[in-house]
């Protein structure tokens, strides 16, 4: 009977195992890279004329060749600039219609799309900001080549999409300024952080360690998004970005991505035209909403000062190129 019993133990011993360091990394891996569920939002179904504004359909293409569908939006009069509008993880361009209202009130032309694997466009594969650099760039290319759109060019993301921006306007310089709403401080950094947080939920099931699973985790999510971990590294991003300017933004209840990411990037930046605002509120990336008035306050200020700054800093930075990791999977 006690040979039977240890043998039940081994077999569900080897089980859990099995459960714990294959079937949750493969899990939550596939979560960041393959996943294609939609988080629902307030604004589905709606385009740029439910909020007032003249737009067109577009259609374009990032350098791998996935292709990507948004919509152009022209300023109504002289354009004081354009900016590029990056949604977050799981969401699509209709997130930043909002955003997109605001700044063209202000004079800017928009570009909103969805990124790769999200919404309308193609691709594969997810990987959180990483690859999706390259929609960003293929976006900015877009409106200035083809619809002789005005500089300066700024990227606006949240989540996923201020990753995006800060990786894309590190390699690309036509990218004047950036408005990063509620970023990570790297991929390493934001799996293990996410991973703190599941592990105090199912705490009491003294289930989940954090080793090696966020590990494997990490590793089998860069290999399945043809990436090195060590790439992607936002505070990196920055100090290639510098001298031009960045506008930090923050909730301040945000347990994803607290204000502490936000103030250790913001020290990263030595533009002048740097900015940091914390709002209120506690759920990530609705910064917007719950603390419309100062941001929108934020976002005007940093934008009169982008649109002040000499040519000489604004399009300034390393002119060092990211060395690539392989393709993205399309």
């Amino acid at each position: 009977m006690w040979r039977v019993v240890r043998v039940v133990f081994l077999i569900l011993g080897g089980l859990l195992v099995i459960f714990l360091f294959v079937v949750v990394p493969r899990f939550f891996t596939g979560i960041i890279t393959s996943s294609r569920f939609h988080f629902h939002d307030p604004n589905d179904g709606e385009t740029p004329e439910s909020f007032g504004m003249a737009f067109a359909p577009v259609e374009f293409h990032a350098s791998d060749g996935v292709r990507l569908e948004g919509w152009y939006v022209p300023a109504g009069s002289v354009a004081r600039g354009t900016i590029i509008y990056g949604h977050g993880q799981n969401r699509t361009r209709v997130e930043m219609l909002p955003m997109a209202q605001f700044a063209h009130s202000l004079g800017y032309n928009g570009l909103l799309f969805d990124f790769r694997h999200q919404g309308a466009s193609g691709g594969e594969l997810s990987t959180i900001g990483y690859w999706e650099r390259l929609d960003v760039e293929a976006a900015a290319r877009y409106a200035l080549a083809r619809e002789g759109a005005a500089r300066p060019v700024i990227g606006w993301g949240v989540s996923m999409g201020a990753a995006a921006m800060l990786m894309a306007a590190a390699d690309d310089h036509d990218i004047t300024a950036v408005i990063s709403d509620s970023t990570f401080l790297s991929f390493d950094d934001v799996v293990k952080h996410h991973w703190k947080l599941v592990g105090h939920f199912f705490k009491p099931l003294g289930l989940l360690p954090a080793f090696p699973i966020a590990d494997e985790i990490i590793d089998w999510a860069a290999w399945r998004g043809h990436f090195h971990p060590s790439d992607f590294d936002l505070r990196t991003a920055v100090e290639r970005i510098n001298p031009r300017p960045i506008l930090f933004v923050a909730v301040e209840g945000d347990q994803r991505m607290p204000p502490d990411i936000a103030r250790a990037l913001y020290a990263l930046s030595t533009s002048p035209q740097k900015a940091l605002v914390v709002l209120p509120g506690t759920r990530h990336g609705e910064g917007f909403n719950s603390g419309r008035q100062p941001y929108e306050q934020a976002v005007a200020r940093f934008l009169a000062e982008v649109s002040k700054a000499p040519a000489a800093v604004a399009g300034a930075g390393n002119e060092k190129s990211r060395p690539e990791s392989g393709r993205a999977g399309n």
